[in-house]
């Protein structure tokens, strides 16, 4: 049964993280039309309470939320009534986040709910601090229900969140809000699981072990008080005893480790402390287990005592803050936070501050976290140590045993050449994967900017790329402080670019002399594309600095090597971004008129249905224009189609001209254009149309050296949300209104419903 109710609560889990971002689908929180009145009811023969049956409006008192009303005088017994909001649930529940302590809920007249036992008296012990999820009967809506509430403790009544929801909602509502507690608690078992491996092996034993205590306490303080904890094992009073055990620890875990850390000022008074707590931790557990006091009367008198201690711990720590290491440091402003959080929340929990949920788990998180990086710090500080005291036995080693360590170098060399191989591999395939990723060029030139400093370490150098007007750009430059009069700014194509490099011959095939003259100062490397268009052109260079490499000192085949390594991840890189080209070429040929530059049909018929949606959701203007010229087909006939052409152009760079880079301007077919003007009203597209048609009729279509004088254009415009319906019906109301100019006797705008610019 256990197992079946821990993949039963892993499942909701995943379920919870699934839907994490989204609110309760259906949640009406009961705010409003509380009603409280002090003492008990009596109750009849059928143990059915007098005050569910009487309205009694005189003895009932307005309250905003039911807790703590005012003039208690003492008194345990309380009573409330509120009419739930109307919803629509299939299986209703009402949630309360807390109650203090045991209660009973009445509706109309029938018990529906009961927590606690209740004796003759109407008193009762304390049961735990549990969530209810309280079910209620298809007609509840419109009746009023009554609470019985008894408390001998600081509070009485209900605390946090009351609301009605479907049962499956309120599982969902309770995991979404527990996440952060689990996944935080789950850290600190970790954290504590490691500091307990480490106190059993290093030299800080006690540093690790008060630190796995507190993670220990702390994670299980926060699975204890979460609300999902009874989704495990609905045993609410187990939960409470293991919250206040946890709870009670955190600061004897706390004082201990202060303590440490300034054993060498004897801080007698942190050690009266730890001593304190841990003696109110064994006698509290221990009186409430054995009955003799109720665990909810243990958290007042701990709170204060806590507050108390907390403030002395600060005064110490502050006194001797600047004898501390920055680790020690880092650690007390941290603990300090998650402090300050834990007495914010024992304000809320006794009514100092209103109620709201504390996120006492970010504190816990944030220790751990300065715990963590403390830990690796002293780590990579412990391995630095290490590196140089083996440095320095290998330099003793090197100074005794010549021969063998000139015999390790050369292995050395070979597995730094191998490594070296598999890094640059290692490199050229994630740049390779996301130059794959990349939609255009520009992209891709975005990543190898970011990316080839990496693969070309150590070499310094430079990455330049071709522009419209023949020269090369310098992208990036890497290694290199200032200018470098090897690898300018730009390059011309005039003056001649780089030749690629070439290996210099080897010492088989070249004297020392030859070696020494082929000795290149700068490799170079072209990056080819092959273009669908223009074939294969040199897109971009890569200048590499190569002062040193060739020395004598380098083995040729080493060098060898490392040059073709580069050769062929420029290579590769090179035919990846060839492929990005074409699919770049093929997706502009897709959606570009190649007469006029504008976006076809096509473009425009999926970017309308994107603009038709976002003005519906977000009630955003939206007008399109509807563009034709003028006896474009007289024109034709009487110029020839070749002089149409160039009409079009002509109209077509006016477009460009008269609107918006956020204005989308199309090719429809023909003589036909389109304008979608998001965020216009009718108002605006009027004017814009006018001053197109103003601009097309000034602007004469020169073909060929001989002027044929200006086109004119009619332009129909339709507005949504001035026009009925919906906006994607606006292509058809424009067209009408095309028309209706075109019947008016063209050369002039018209407004759909019947207007004239």
């Amino acid at each position: 049964m256990p197992v079946v109710r821990s993949v039963h609560l892993i499942t909701l889990l995943l379920l919870a993280l699934m839907l994490a971002g989204t609110a309760t689908a259906a949640s009406l929180p009961v705010a409003e039309g509380w009603e409280y009145r002090w003492g008990d009811s009596p109750f009849d023969a059928d143990g059915t309470p007098d005050w569910v049956q009487q309205d009694a409006p005189g003895e009932w008192q307005s309250i905003d939320f039911p807790s703590n009303p005012p003039d208690r005088d003492g008194q345990e017994h309380v009573w409330y009534r509120v009419t739930p909001p109307s919803g629509d649930f299939q299986e209703p529940v009402l949630y309360i986040f807390s109650v203090d302590i045991i209660f009973q809920v009445y509706l109309g007249g029938d018990k529906i709910y009961q927590y606690g036992a209740f004796d003759s008296e109407g008193r009762g012990s304390f049961e735990g601090w549990p969530w209810h999820a309280i079910p209620l009967p298809e007609d509840y809506q419109g009746k009023p229900i009554y609470f019985r509430v008894f408390s001998d403790y600081t509070d009485i009544g209900l605390w946090g969140e009351v609301a009605i929801m479907d049962y499956t909602d309120l599982v969902l509502f309770i995991l979404r809000n527990s996440l952060e507690a689990l996944i935080v608690a789950g850290f600190a078992a970790l954290i504590a699981t490691l500091t307990l491996i480490f106190s059993m092996l290093q030299t800080e034993k006690k540093t690790f072990a008060c630190i796995s205590l507190f993670a220990m306490s702390a994670g299980l303080m926060l699975v204890a008080e979460s609300q999902a904890s009874l989704l495990i094992t609905h045993q609410p009073l187990l939960w409470d005893y293991l919250a206040a055990g946890s709870y009670y620890m955190l600061p004897v875990a706390l004082a201990l480790m202060l303590e440490h850390w300034l054993s060498d000022h004897r801080p007698w008074l942190i050690n009266w402390i730890w001593k304190l707590h841990l003696v109110y931790l064994v006698g509290a557990i221990g009186l409430s287990l054995s009955g003799l006091i109720d665990l909810s009367s243990t958290f007042p008198v701990f709170d204060a005592l806590f507050l108390i201690t907390v403030m002395s711990m600060v005064t110490v720590a502050v006194r001797r803050f600047r004898h501390l290491l920055l680790e020690h440091r880092v650690l007390l402003v941290t603990f300090g936070v998650f402090c300050a959080l834990l007495v914010a929340e024992m304000a809320v929990a006794h009514g100092v501050l209103p109620w709201g949920r504390i996120p006492v788990s970010w504190g816990i998180l944030v220790f751990l976290i300065a715990v963590v990086v403390i830990a690796l710090w002293h780590y990579a500080r412990t391995q630095k140590a290490l590196t140089q005291l083996a440095f320095s036995l290998e330099q003793k080693v090197a100074e005794r045993t010549a021969r063998a360590e000139s015999l390790t170098r050369r292995e050395q060399a070979r597995v730094r050449l191998l490594t070296f191989e598999n890094e640059k591999n290692r490199v050229l395939g994630d740049i390779i994967t996301q130059l794959q990723d990349c939609l255009n060029l520009g992209q891709a030139y975005a990543v190898l900017t970011g990316s080839l400093p990496d693969l070309c370490s150590p070499l310094r150098g430079a990455l330049y790329r071709r522009t419209p007007n023949e020269t090369y750009q310098r992208l990036s430059q890497w290694g290199v402080e200032g200018e470098h009069p090897a690898m300018p700014r730009q390059l011309y194509s005039s003056e001649g670019l780089p030749r690629p490099s070439q290996l210099p011959p080897a010492s088989s095939e070249a004297t020392g002399s030859d070696r020494q003259r082929t000795k290149p100062d700068l490799l170079c490397f072209w990056i080819n594309l092959e273009s669908a268009s223009d074939g294969q052109v040199t897109e971009s260079l890569l200048l590499l600095e190569s002062e040193g490499l060739f020395d004598a000192a380098n083995s040729e085949y080493g060098v060898a090597r490392l040059f073709a390594v580069l050769n062929q991840a420029i290579q590769r890189i090179g035919i990846t971004l060839s492929s990005i080209s074409l699919r770049e070429e093929l997706q502009k040929f897709s959606y570009e008129d190649s007469l006029t530059g504008l976006k076809n049909r096509r473009y425009f018929d999926q970017l309308f249905q994107h603009q038709c949606a976002v003005a519906q959701r977000g009630r955003t203007p939206l007008s399109l224009l509807v563009i034709d010229i003028d006896h474009f087909k007289t024109f034709n006939d009487t110029h020839g189609h070749e002089a149409g052409d160039q009409a079009l152009q002509s109209v077509a760079s006016v477009l460009l001209n008269q609107f918006r880079e956020s204005d989308i301007v199309c090719r429809f077919g023909g003589e036909e254009f389109v304008v979608i003007l998001p965020g216009a009203l009718t108002g605006d597209g009027r004017e814009r149309a006018q001053s197109l048609c103003d601009a097309v009729a000034s602007v004469d279509v020169v073909f060929e050296g001989q002027n044929l004088g200006a086109v004119t254009v009619s332009v129909g415009v339709a507005s949504w949300p001035e026009a009925d319906g919906e906006p994607r019906q606006l292509l058809s109301l424009a067209d009408q209104a095309l028309y209706q100019a075109k019947e008016e006797g063209r050369n002039r705008v018209w407004i759909h419903g019947g207007q004239a610019a």
